[in-house]
């Protein structure tokens, strides 16, 4: 069975469950007034949003549980051990400051957001429960039935706890977390986040972001695996790591092409298994196929532990044209890539889509215009938005989100604004162990071809250590050391930022050793009246008052293009997506209800860039 018909089963059977537990409740919800709001608010279902089962890249059947819904908040002072009262309901998994949470409260460096909620175990889950949190901005503090389970820090990667010794026989277990996100007075990576939002920085996002689940597993269980494609050698290399194994288990790996096994390989638990894939259907924008994937633990001969997950076979990395510039390849090919940078904001979820169909509505629209690739900026997304960009066919650029900014920037290729070491030590330490879970959750995810972890010099340290370093741990995909930012030259990529019209480097200085890209260009803004987040102070770029000046302006930005794709760019990242709060530079605006030039007018000048006669390797 293909995973896509999977998942369609799990969310209606999740969503059938909270429903009947929680929708009593649900009637006290209500978003908060005063902001514009997308399409899916009002489809929202406050007893059970987004109850879409999470985790594509490690399914396991029928033995979870959706605990989104309505929980008690409040917000105290950072030095209170416990709140004295709860203050109202908060939605979960919305942001406190986002209107769909139904609390709209900001909280500071100075207090902490609490959440209380009880829940029901169900009665399959019998050995081990785990409680996932998809993301927390920022430091998690967790109690279950009044003892203290763990902390976690990290605002942008998912975590688990393993509450089974912390379960009380029978009855309704109580949870309770504590939050503490200081924004941009700490030393954490936080995007695009302000206390006090203006221009290109936004509304800050403190607490559950991310979905909230059980899951029950064997005592022995699959944790995480490790899928590494190789087109070259027909291959698919996987590994996994496990909870309290035991001598002598293996791993047993199975690949399918839809209902036909291509290939098992059984190895130690330890080793990393090598399969075969003859005749591989590359993964493409065109043809983004997938193969599906079983990884089994085995014990004397019995399953004790197995998931189901996908893989696809493509490949990412550089290589010389026939003047010698080196060039973006996709699949040993040179594919334009073209795309916009897309924030993943929302007027009503903020980091949050209202629904997984508004999720995916952008992916598909960029799909629409003629783009095949997203530059996902300074965000990480949930594992569903990378599972549709993979399913959909979509090649995604990963920003590490900034923090701790500080240096001057540079835009001057080859000069340094900063002293590239501007950054506190704890920020620093903060900053390697969070890109590291980054890479490591994202890993399986195919459509990413490229990892940045800094942009325009926000935050930038270390700049060629960190470069080799992501690099060392992920060979697999090209890394853009610092998109538009101070110049090191190292990584895979030299990315130039030019506003409005596009511009790239000089072939001459660095086409030899890196690819050249436009990182941002663009810009071209269009507010539209009732659609706005302000009613002034809206900007762009250049600013228009009509979208068939915008059009005209943006065809012949890809004019332009065809002879930089000519001279040696290998890829641009157009800006924007959507408009976000006061910037009205987007394709669509903030609340997705106007699309501002129609997608077959965009797709027909982008369509152009593509063209294979553009570009001649070696």
């Amino acid at each position: 069975m293909k995973l896509v018909s999977y998942f369609i089963g799990l969310c209606v059977a999740q969503t059938l469950s909270v429903s009947l537990t929680t929708g009593t409740q649900a009637q006290t919800w209500k978003p908060v007034a005063g902001k514009i709001s997308t399409p899916w608010a009002e489809k929202l279902n406050p007893a059970s949003p987004l109850p879409e089962y999470p985790r594509p890249q490690l399914v396991r059947k029928n033995n979870w549980k959706n605990l989104n819904g309505l929980w008690d908040y409040a917000i105290t002072t950072k030095d209170e051990a416990a709140p004295k009262a709860y203050q109202g309901k908060i939605l979960v998994p919305f942001a406190v400051e986002s209107s769909l949470s139904g609390v709209g409260k900001s909280i500071t460096k100075d207090n902490l957001l609490w959440y209380k909620t009880s829940f029901i175990i169900p009665s399959n889950m019998k050995n081990n429960v785990l409680l996932h949190f998809g993301a927390v901005d920022w430091k998690t503090d967790l109690w279950l039935n009044g003892t203290k389970v763990g902390t976690h820090e990290g605002g942008f990667d998912p975590f688990s706890f393993d509450i089974t010794a912390f379960i009380k026989k029978g009855g309704k277990q109580e949870l309770v977390l504590s939050v503490w996100d200081p924004t941009d007075g700490g030393p954490q990576p936080r995007g695009k986040q302000l206390m006090k939002p203006e221009g290109i920085w936004y509304t800050p996002v403190s607490g559950i972001w991310q979905t909230v689940w059980l899951e029950g597993v064997a005592k022995t269980y699959i944790a995480s695996t490790k899928q590494t494609p190789d087109i070259d050698a027909k291959t698919i290399s996987v590994s996994a790591i496990l909870e309290s194994a035991q001598a002598g288990d293996k791993l047993r790996i199975t690949a399918f092409d839809g209902m036909v096994k291509v290939g098992e390989a059984q190895v130690a638990a330890t080793e990393t298994a090598a399969l075969s894939v003859p005749n591989p259907k590359l993964w493409s924008p065109n043809t983004p196929f997938l193969y599906d994937l079983k990884v089994a633990i085995i014990r004397n001969g019995k399953v004790v532990d197995e998931i189901g997950s996908y893989f696809a076979m493509r490949k990412s990395s550089i290589g010389p044209d026939k003047n010698g510039t080196q060039r973006m390849l996709l699949n040993n090919e040179f594919v334009f890539q073209y795309g916009p940078l897309d924030q993943g904001w929302w007027p009503d979820g903020l980091y949050t889509a209202p629904t997984t169909e508004a999720l995916v509505f952008d992916i598909i629209k960029t799909k629409e215009m003629g783009f095949n690739m997203i530059r996902k900026h300074i965000k990480v997304e949930p594992a569903l938005w990378y599972y549709n960009c993979d399913k959909l066919g979509i090649l995604v650029w990963q920003d590490m989100p900034s923090g701790d900014l500080g240096n001057r920037w540079e835009p001057n290729l080859g000069q340094m604004g900063g002293t590239d070491k501007n950054r506190t030590p704890a920020s620093e330490e903060i900053y390697r162990k969070e890109w590291n879970k980054i890479m490591d959750d994202l890993y399986n995810f195919p459509s990413i071809v490229v990892w940045t972890p800094f942009n325009e010099a926000w935050g930038q340290f270390k700049t060629k250590e960190i470069a080799e370093w992501t690099k060392q741990k992920d060979p697999s995909r090209l890394v853009n050391s610092a998109s538009g930012g101070n110049h090191v030259i190292t990584g895979d990529i030299v990315d130039l930022h030019h506003y409005p019209n596009p511009e790239m480097p000089r072939p001459d200085l660095f086409g030899p050793t890196h690819a050249i890209v436009l990182g941002e260009f663009g810009g071209l803004g269009l507010p539209i009246k009732d659609h706005t987040w302000l009613q002034d102070k809206n900007w762009g770029y250049q600013t228009f008052k009509t979208a068939d000046e915008l059009f005209d302006k943006y065809a012949s930005f890809m004019v332009t293009m065809e002879g930089l794709i000519k001279k040696g760019l290998s890829a641009a990242v157009y800006t924007q997506t959507t408009d976000v709060e006061n910037e009205t530079n987007g394709f669509m605006t903030y609340d997705r209800k106007v699309i501002k030039v129609p997608v077959e007018r965009l797709k027909g000048v982008t369509d152009k860039l593509y063209n294979k006669s553009l570009v001649e390797l070696k």
